[in-house]
């Protein structure tokens, strides 16, 4: 099963099924726009415990994004568990990594930026998704400094200002997909990660957990003008 247009009361919301790069890997894009009465029945499908989270958001707009990305989220796995998405059985797992309970064999992920989220699904492993806008303001040498590796910052220095920024965002929707795979966020070592873009994305040195054999990033292939990567983890069981 999968979402259905009567799950949502805008139909611009209905998630698109996008091609994976990986197998056994589903991945959707969803837009993060409702109107008061749709927002209204999203809403109604959360847990206590994720309009609490939603409640920490500083801005509206933010809340507003984060309550229907989970509603999308919710109406995806219930579309796949046969279940309503208010019946979904999320629950906050190890470091706080959202997972479902009594069905350890299903993983997800979802990132949102400007209003559009990626959702991913496997039952082979765990994954991370995140994804950027490709016109997204960053001071790319800064951050850099601050995120890359030797290696990786030498990649940026002889490209135009665009295209260093680009190259930032690429690298960092690498390591900002596995971080979220591991559940280790902000905390993950980014400076220690290194990844190799070329044809493919590849994954060459990392500590614990991070060992680039137990890693495959992918590009996702999204809609014009953002960047989409994806993180599979496949000795996710060795840190449970």
């Amino acid at each position: 099963m999968r979402a259905s247009v009567d799950d949502f009361p805008t139909p611009g919301n209905l998630p698109e099924a996008l091609a994976s790069p990986a197998a056994g890997v589903a991945l959707w894009w969803a837009g993060l726009a409702a109107s008061d009465d749709a927002f209204a029945h999203l809403s109604s499908w959360l847990a206590p415990q994720e309009h609490a989270r939603a409640a920490r958001y500083g801005r509206e707009d933010l809340r507003r994004r984060y309550v229907i990305g989970r509603a999308t989220l919710r109406s995806v796995l219930g579309g796949m568990l046969g279940v309503a998405p208010g019946h979904v059985p999320i629950v906050r797992g190890a470091r706080g990594r959202p997972r479902l309970d009594g069905i350890p064999d299903l993983d997800f992920n979802i990132s949102h930026t400007e209003g559009m989220a990626l959702i991913g699904v496997t039952r082979t492993g765990r994954i991370g998704v995140d994804i950027e806008r490709e016109d997204r303001t960053v001071n790319a040498d800064g951050l850099a400094r601050k995120f890359l590796t030797l290696a990786e910052q030498a990649t940026l220095a002889s490209l135009a200002e665009a295209a260093r920024r680009g190259r930032f965002l690429r690298y960092w929707t690498c390591k900002e997909a596995m971080s979220k795979a591991t559940g280790d966020g902000l905390s993950a070592p980014f400076r220690r990660i290194e990844v190799r873009l070329a044809d493919t994305i590849e994954p060459v040195a990392g500590p614990a957990p991070y060992e680039p054999s137990s890693w495959r990033l992918h590009a996702v292939d999204v809609p014009a003008g953002f960047l989409g990567t994806l993180a599979v983890w496949s000795s996710a069981s060795d840190a449970e």
